[in-house]
C-alpha cells in the first residue's frame, strides 16, 4: 500500500504493463475482462477512492481527465476503456478481437458508440440512480436504456455476436451494464436472444465475474 498527499493505491504486482483502475468502474472491469480473455498478465494499481484521488496533481499527468482506467503500457498511458480495449485487441490478438479491415472495423465501432451512449447514459445511469449514486430522472434513463436493449436484441435474434461471426470488442464494451440490466429496474424476460448471448459471453475460456479485485 503506498500513501501520499495526492492518491493512495495499492500496487498487486509488477509487470511491464499496468491497469490504473477502481473495483466498481464497469469501464475497468471492461479492461480486466479483456486481459483474462487474452490470457495476458498485467500490473494493477487500485485506488480507492475514486472519486476523489483520481483527479490528484500526479494522477493527471498519467489522464488529463482524471478519470480510470488508465493503462501505462510500452512507456506510454493511454486512457478511456474504449481506447484500451482497441490496444490490447490489436496488439494481441491481432484480427480476432478488432479487425484493421475498414468494413469490419466500422461494424465494432457501431456498438462502442452504442456503449457510451445509450447504455451508458441510460442502463449505467438508472442503476446508480436507484443505487442512490447519482440523481436524475429515473424514467428517462430506463427509457434510453430501453432503446440500447431493443437494438441489441434486434441484432442477437439474427447473429449470435454483435459485430462479427465470433466475439469482438464489441461484445466486450456493451456485455457488463447489459448483463447487470434487472439492476436498472428493466428485467430481460423480454429479450431472449440477449440473455443467450450473455450466456455466450460467459461461457469464453477466462471470463471473469465483475467483481472487486483482492487486495
Amino acid at each position: 500500500m503506498l500513501n501520499g498527499p495526492d492518491l493512495t493505491f495499492t500496487v498487486h504486482n509488477l509487470h511491464m504493463m499496468t491497469l490504473f483502475e477502481h473495483p466498481g468502474s464497469s469501464n475497468c472491469y471492461k479492461i480486466r475482462l479483456m486481459f483474462a480473455l487474452l490470457g495476458v498478465d498485467y500490473a494493477c494499481v487500485t485506488f480507492e477512492h475514486a472519486k476523489s484521488h483520481n483527479r490528484s496533481s500526479e494522477f493527471l499527468k498519467q489522464n488529463p481527465r482524471g478519470l480510470v482506467p488508465v493503462l501505462e503500457a510500452e512507456g506510454n498511458y493511454i486512457w478511456d476503456s474504449t481506447a484500451i480495449l482497441v490496444y490490447l485487441a490489436r496488439r494481441f490478438d491481432g484480427e480476432s478481437w478488432l479487425s484493421v479491415d475498414g468494413l469490419a472495423m466500422s461494424r465494432v465501432m457501431q456498438w462502442l458508440a452504442l456503449s457510451q451512449s445509450e447504455i451508458l447514459h441510460g442502463l449505467m445511469a438508472a442503476r446508480h440512480i436507484i443505487l442512490g449514486k447519482r440523481r436524475g430522472v429515473l424514467e428517462d434513463a430506463q427509457g434510453l436504456g430501453r432503446v440500447a436493449l431493443g437494438v441489441l436484441e434486434d441484432r442477437l435474434q439474427r447473429n449470435n455476436w454483435l459485430a462479427s461471426e465470433g466475439p469482438t470488442i464489441a461484445d466486450i464494451a456493451c456485455y457488463p451494464h447489459v448483463s447487470r440490466a434487472p439492476e436498472s429496474g428493466i428485467p430481460l424476460d423480454a429479450y431472449p436472444a440477449m440473455r443467450r448471448w450473455i450466456a455466450r459471453v460467459e461461457e469464453l475460456p477466462g471470463w471473469v465475474p465483475w467483481t472487486p479485485r483482492a487486495g
